[in-house]
């Protein structure tokens, strides 16, 4: 794998696309599946955590309901995709259910995870299946998205998953082995290009010439996820999907392109947060509380002695010490009415307070960067 290992990467964003799933009569190649699911349970029992983002529900539900996909409106791919996710869900249940883990359907659209509060509620349901070890099958959304249907796959969208739940990598599993400098099945000059440090407009533009992936969105579509995931910290890979067992060989030092993620997942969160500008409204705590937040904890409603401004779950909210200080900045896990209700309550206090059962911090740790102060 070019000098790296799968063993490098506990939380891993497999995107599979149609091309690999389905032949061009709409039937699903189980066999195929059942190889990418007996992978995923060999990385299941290594303490990986697997997210999988699977196309293929709108050319399986055309097969079964007659429709001509060249032909087709927008309303008939969304019901295409109504009636092929069922479908496509289920045979992953099935491949996955056999090494006993469960599977469980994910839909989502680009907004979904661009909203902040959409954004911490999708993260808050992944996160909960992946410490139960059920392995989500995510797609879009297509029965109410529109541009994900006309324009694109679901490369831009697992990439945006891989940011969402700070993985460590996302493996593209393509037609071709990684990325060339031309399209290698048009010309026999064509050099495979292993490792990027940096996604260049030159790339861009080769990627642009070719359609060396057979995918609705082609290689310019893998650069563009490429580019959305390193920056959030997360290694990227191109690899072939056309051969069995798929992760294994890879595993195994199949040939690939590894884009390097550019730090880690936590920092460029953090990086992300130090510099956002819209920031809603402030957090006061006491002493404790940023005792707390320095050792590495969340931060608790019982640390917060005051609140200030308008803002929602999801806005960024200043974090101020007792002096008046800005320490750091954070995603706030409560509106500011519901907030200022929670000043100083311990966390098993929260249910009666509010009258419903709510999260059991302010601001999570992985949603929050403290400054450096001299």
């Amino acid at each position: 794998m070019s000098g790296l290992a799968l063993s490098d990467f506990r939380r891993l964003v497999v995107k599979v696309g149609s091309s690999l799933l389905v032949d061009d009569h709409g039937r699903l190649n189980r066999d195929w599946l059942a190889g990418l699911c007996d992978d995923i349970a060999n990385l299941n029992r290594q303490d990986h955590e697997i997210l999988v983002v699977s196309s293929g529900a709108i050319a399986i539900g055309s097969s079964i309901l007659g429709i001509n996909k060249r032909r087709a409106r927008l309303e008939d791919l969304q019901a295409a995709a109504a009636a092929g996710q069922v479908q496509l869900v289920h045979a992953y249940q099935e491949a996955l259910g056999r090494h006993d883990i469960t599977a469980a359907q994910v839909l989502l659209t680009l907004d979904d995870t661009e909203n902040r509060r959409r954004f911490l509620n999708a993260r808050g349901t992944l996160g909960k299946l992946l410490e139960r070890s059920v392995v989500p099958i995510i797609n879009e959304n297509d029965t109410v998205a529109t541009e994900e249907i006309r324009y694109g796959d679901n490369d831009r969208l697992a990439a945006r998953i891989a940011q969402l739940v700070m993985a460590d990598a996302l493996i593209l599993l393509s037609d071709v082995d990684g990325f060339y400098t031309a399209d290698p099945a048009a010309d026999e000059n064509a050099q495979h290009i292993p490792a990027v440090g940096k996604i260049s407009a030159e790339m861009m533009a080769m990627a642009g010439a070719t359609r060396s992936d057979v995918g609705t969105g082609g290689m310019v579509t893998k650069l563009q996820a490429a580019r959305i995931a390193t920056h959030a910290g997360c290694a990227t890979v191109i690899a072939s999907g056309a051969i069995q067992r798929p992760l294994r060989a890879l595993g195994a030092g199949a040939r690939c392109t590894v884009f390097a993620a550019a730090g880690t997942p936590a920092a460029a969160r953090k990086q992300w947060l130090a510099g956002v500008h819209d920031v809603k409204g402030e957090l006061r705590l006491d002493d404790g509380a940023v005792n707390a937040l320095s050792g590495g904890s969340s931060l608790l409603p019982v640390g917060v002695i005051a609140v200030a401004g308008k803002f929602r779950r999801g806005d960024v909210v200043r974090l101020i010490d007792n002096n008046g200080a800005e320490i750091g900045r954070g995603l706030a896990e409560y509106s500011d009415d519901e907030a200022l209700q929670l000043v100083g309550c311990q966390s098993d206090e929260i249910e009666a307070t509010l009258g419903y059962r709510g999260r059991t911090v302010m601001v999570h740790v992985n949603e929050l960067v403290l400054f450096d102060h001299d």
